[in-house]
């Protein structure tokens, strides 16, 4: 009897993906780069164009923006191919840029950062859809291993980029420099799909669009209020309440049946990543000023310990892109570690405690998170009906960045009631983690890696 051997595991660097992969992580990094140097430069932005009062709203107008993107760029995925959503979205995000820019006040700014958001939610949900049409199955952690690496390098990077052009050049390069670089690499990208049949999608139009885009406008502008009315603490707690009451009446309109209660299977997904995904930035917006004020780290050291969470976070995606571990074990010992590097962080209050802790304990929670991810989306692509992974994309999309928002602002909140108490905000956010690791066996079971056994209820 011949023995037969194995063909070795495809690339995403092979000659047949090799422009497409190259294509798709520059898209992704250029706007992942823009949306962490642009916190850097905000506010040299909001001093010259004289807009401190409309500080705020330059980074909600593009998180609601990309809420309604996302939703829209969804079904518009599925029904005409991820293609045409690709284009517009580039187009829409070099526009937003170009506006930014070039703009002689606030106001125009913020216009332009809210086009920015529709191009940037076009983008991610399109992409999205482009890997679950072109890559195979088995390829698909590897695919988003390289996303997450993707979103990590301007993390680390994009701030100290920006604070150079802010210095030594001009705030509007960050901008206007990025316009340059995003055509090139979706002709590169729109190079590599050349011959992968992805002309036309896989769903039929159907009515009801247009009233989800009122659902998603409704949710924007709730994710919008909370985030502003957060900032402005015990003064935004109005605007903050109507945030979370237009929120619960329209979010549930955007995420699968069930999704609120973490049904088993589909609907769970948007909650479990938001959970999860919220618990950690949500810490990390209190971890550095507690380094600096009860540590005496400065602004540096506590970033570097930031930085150590953004490698954790890449390191756990690789390891889970090579496939040594389960869906489920990626799932739930990925939240399990968030909530463990919390609970970490919150002993380094304690003096006696070496600030060495610190570094180990956003290791840990990087680790957790960058395995965790990558594997919600996998599971949603492999899930989704041939003409839904665009709709399932966006829902999962929404549901992040909108527990995103109502974790920073809770989290943000309960700091300032309890007189500035660290250990609260932290408690909150080790909670978050713990139902992200209490919900994730709900949203997929598995006896061996790559197996799925979850059922949609």
């Amino acid at each position: 009897m011949t023995a037969t051997l194995e063909a070795p595991p495809v690339s995403v660097v092979s000659a047949k993906y090799r422009a497409l992969s190259v294509g798709l992580v520059a898209l992704v990094m250029l706007v992942a780069f823009e949306a962490m140097a642009v916190a850097t430069a905000m506010p040299v932005v909001a001093r010259e164009l004289g807009g401190m009062h409309l500080y705020n709203l330059a980074f909600s107008a593009t998180l609601a923006a990309s809420v309604i993107a996302t939703v829209l760029g969804g079904r518009w995925s599925d029904v005409k191919g991820p293609l045409p959503a690709v284009g517009a979205g580039v187009a829409g995000f070099v526009a937003g840029l170009l506006v930014a820019g070039f703009a002689p006040n606030m106001e125009v700014f913020v216009a332009g950062r809210f086009i920015q958001g529709l191009g940037a939610g076009l983008i991610q949900v399109a992409l999205y859809v482009l890997v679950a049409r072109v890559y195979p199955g088995e390829m698909h952690p590897r695919v988003f291993a390289l996303f997450s690496a993707a979103w990590v390098v301007p993390s680390m990077v994009g701030p100290a980029i920006a604070g150079f052009v802010v210095e030594n050049a001009d705030w509007r390069w960050i901008f206007l420099g990025v316009s340059l670089i995003v055509v090139p690499s979706a002709l590169l990208l729109w190079r590599g799909t050349a011959g992968a049949g992805l002309r036309g999608g896989e769903a039929e139009p159907a009515p009801g669009l247009g009233r989800k885009l009122v659902w998603a406008t409704l949710t924007a502008v709730a994710a919008a209020l909370i985030q502003y009315g957060s900032a402005l603490q015990l003064r935004g707690l109005p605007l903050l309440a109507a945030g979370i009451v237009l929120l619960a009446v329209s979010l549930p309109r955007l995420l699968p049946r069930g999704s609120l209660r973490a049904a088993r299977g589909l609907p769970s997904a948007p909650v479990l990543r938001g959970l999860a995904y919220g618990s950690l930035m949500a810490a990390e917006v209190l971890i550095p000023l507690m380094l600096i004020s009860e540590r005496g780290l400065t602004p540096t050291g506590a970033g570097i310990v930031l930085t150590v969470g953004a490698l954790g976070w890449s390191t756990g995606s690789w390891i889970k892109g090579r496939g040594g571990i389960s869906h489920l074990t990626a799932l739930r010992g990925g939240a399990i570690m968030i909530a463990t590097g919390i609970a970490l962080m919150s002993l380094v209050l304690i003096d006696s405690v070496p600030i060495a802790l610190a570094y180990v304990a956003m290791a840990i929670s990087g680790l957790g998170i960058g395995a965790l991810h990558p594997t919600v989306s996998v599971l949603v692509l492999e899930m989704s009906a041939p003409g839904e992974a665009g709709q399932n994309t966006a829902a999962l999309g929404v549901g992040e960045s909108v527990f995103t928002v109502v974790a920073v602002a809770v989290t943000g909140a309960l700091f300032t009631a309890t007189g500035e108490t660290y250990l609260v905000g932290l408690a909150f956010t080790f909670t978050l983690a713990v139902l992200a690791a209490v919900i994730a066996p709900r949203f997929a079971q598995h006896t061996k890696a790559g197996t799925l056994e979850g059922v949609v209820s």
